[in-house]
C-alpha cells in the first residue's frame, strides 16, 4: 500500500522572498504519494538552505564582532559595512528561516499575523541590504574620484543621515503597505479571509513597480554609475603611470601626480580617512630605496587589483539580484502567462538570499585590516572555548604547550 502525505500543491506554493514576492503563491493542500525522489529533493534543499543561512549568520556576525572589538576598524566607511552586516544577519534569521520552513514542511504553519510580519521583514531587510551596497558605492566614489572633498562630504553626520534614509525607506515600502493591504489586490484580500491557513504575498502592479525601483533598479543604476567612474579613474591612473615610464618630459607636475596617485590607490581600501591622512604627512612606504620604475609598477599592480575587486563586487550583486527582479517584475506585469517552474523560482529566490552570505567576503575579507581582525577574533573565540581543556592537558603533560593569548585592540 502506498503511503500518502499532505503536501503543498506546487502550482499554489508560497514563493515569498527578498525583497518582495510573486503573485504565484498559495498553500493549497492535496494528497500526493511520497516517493524517494521527493525525499531526496527535500534533503538537498534543506542542506543547501542551512548552509546559506549558517554562512550568512556566522560571516556577518564576525564582521559586527570584529568592528566592536577593534578600535582601528571604527571609522566612517566601516559604519556602512557594519550596518550592512546587521541587515544581512536579520535576512538570515527572520526571512530565510520562515521560507525554509515552507520548503521543508510543504505548508505554512503559522497564522496570518505572523505571515504579514514575515513578509514585511523579508522586504525590509533585503531592501536594506541592497541599499547599503549602494551607500558603499557612493562612499568609495567620493574617496577615489574626489579625495579632496571626501573628508568634508562623508562625515559622521552624513553617514548617520544616509543610514537613517536606508532603514526608513526600507520600512516605508514594507511594513506600512503590507499591514495596510496596499500591496495586493482585492481578490487576494478576499482569499486571505477564506483561507487563513495560507501565507501568500500576491502583489499588484503599482506596488511591484515602486518596490522594485526602490529596492533594486535605482540602487543598481547608482552602483553602475559610481563603479564605472571608479573604473575609468583606475584606467586613467594606469595610463599616467605608463606615460611616466616613457620619459620625464611626459610626467605631470610631480606633487599633484604623487598626491593623486597615492590617494587614489590607498583610498581603494576600506579605511579611506586613515590612509589619506597618513599619505598627506609621510612618503610612500614602498618607495624606500626602490627605483621609480619599480614604484610605478607596484602602484599599477594595486590599481589592477582594485579594479578586479570592484568587478567582483558589481558582478556578484548583479548575478544574485538581477534574475530575481526580472522574474518578479515580469510575472507581475503579465500574470499567469509568464509562469515559471517551481524549481526555477526557488533557485532564483535563494540566489538572491545568497548575496547576504557573500557580502562579508566581498566587503570585509578583501580588506587587510578586516582580515587581521577576523583572525584575531576567531583566535580569541577559539581560545576562550578550549582554554579550560588545554589547561587540564597542560597539567597532565608539561610537554603540551599552547599560547592562548591574543592581541587586544
Amino acid at each position: 500500500m502506498t503511503e500518502t502525505v499532505l503536501v503543498a500543491d506546487p502550482s499554489r506554493e508560497n514563493h515569498t522572498l527578498s525583497p518582495e514576492v510573486s503573485n504565484v503563491s498559495v498553500t493549497g493542500l492535496t494528497e500526493q504519494p511520497e516517493s524517494w525522489e521527493n525525499v531526496v529533493s527535500v534533503v538537498i534543499k534543506t542542506c543547501v538552505m542551512c548552509i546559506i543561512m549558517v554562512a550568512a549568520v556566522s560571516g556577518n556576525s564576525l564582521v559586527i564582532v570584529s568592528v566592536f572589538r577593534h578600535h582601528k576598524l571604527r571609522i566612517t566607511t566601516n559604519y556602512f559595512i557594519m550596518s550592512l552586516a546587521f541587515a544581512d544577519t536579520l535576512v538570515a534569521l527572520l526571512a530565510m528561516t520562515f521560507n525554509a520552513s515552507i520548503k521543508i514542511a510543504g505548508r505554512w504553519a503559522f497564522d496570518q499575523t505572523t505571515c504579514d510580519i514575515w513578509n514585511s521583514c523579508d522586504v525590509l531587510f533585503s531592501t536594506a541590504s541592497i541599499m547599503h551596497l549602494c551607500c558603499i558605492s557612493v562612499d568609495r566614489y567620493y574617496a577615489i574620484i574626489r579625495p579632496l572633498e571626501y573628508p568634508t562630504k562623508i562625515t559622521n553626520r552624513t553617514v548617520a543621515i544616509m543610514l537613517a534614509c536606508v532603514w526608513v525607506s526600507s520600512a516605508l515600502i514594507s511594513f506600512i503597505p503590507i499591514f495596510l493591504g496596499w500591496y495586493t489586490t482585492s481578490d487576494h484580500m478576499e482569499y486571505r479571509k477564506l483561507h487563513p491557513e495560507a501565507c501568500d504575498f500576491v502583489v499588484n502592479k503599482p506596488y511591484a513597480i515602486i518596490s522594485s525601483s526602490v529596492s533594486f533598479w535605482i540602487p543598481c543604476f547608482i552602483m553602475l554609475f559610481t563603479y564605472w567612474k571608479i573604473y575609468l579613474e583606475a584606467n586613467r591612473q594606469e595610463r599616467m603611470i605608463y606615460r611616466s615610464q616613457l620619459g620625464p618630459e611626459m610626467l605631470p607636475p610631480p606633487v599633484n601626480t604623487r598626491a593623486s596617485t597615492d590617494q587614489t590607490s590607498l583610498s581603494l581600501q576600506a579605511n579611506h580617512n586613515h590612509h589619506l591622512h597618513r599619505n598627506s604627512q609621510c612618503d610612500d612606504p614602498e618607495s624606500g630605496h626602490s627605483t621609480p620604475t619599480r614604484r610605478n609598477i607596484s602602484r599599477m599592480k594595486r590599481e589592477h587589483k582594485a579594479a578586479k575587486t570592484l568587478g567582483i563586487i558589481m558582478g556578484a550583486f548583479i548575478l544574485c539580484w538581477l534574475p530575481f527582479f526580472l522574474w518578479y517584475v515580469t510575472t507581475t506585469m503579465c500574470g499567469e502567462a509568464c509562469s515559471c517552474p517551481d524549481i526555477v523560482v526557488d533557485i532564483v529566490f535563494w540566489i538572491g538570499y545568497f548575496n547576504s552570505s557573500l557580502n562579508p567576503v566581498i566587503y570585509a575579507y578583501f580588506n587587510r585590516d578586516f582580515r587581521e581582525a577576523f583572525k584575531d577574533t576567531l583566535y580569541a573565540v577559539f581560545c576562550a572555548c578550549f582554554r579550560s581543556e588545554w589547561k587540564a592537558k597542560q597539567r597532565q603533560n608539561n610537554a603540551i604547550q599552547f599560547n592562548c593569548t591574543y592581541r587586544s585592540s
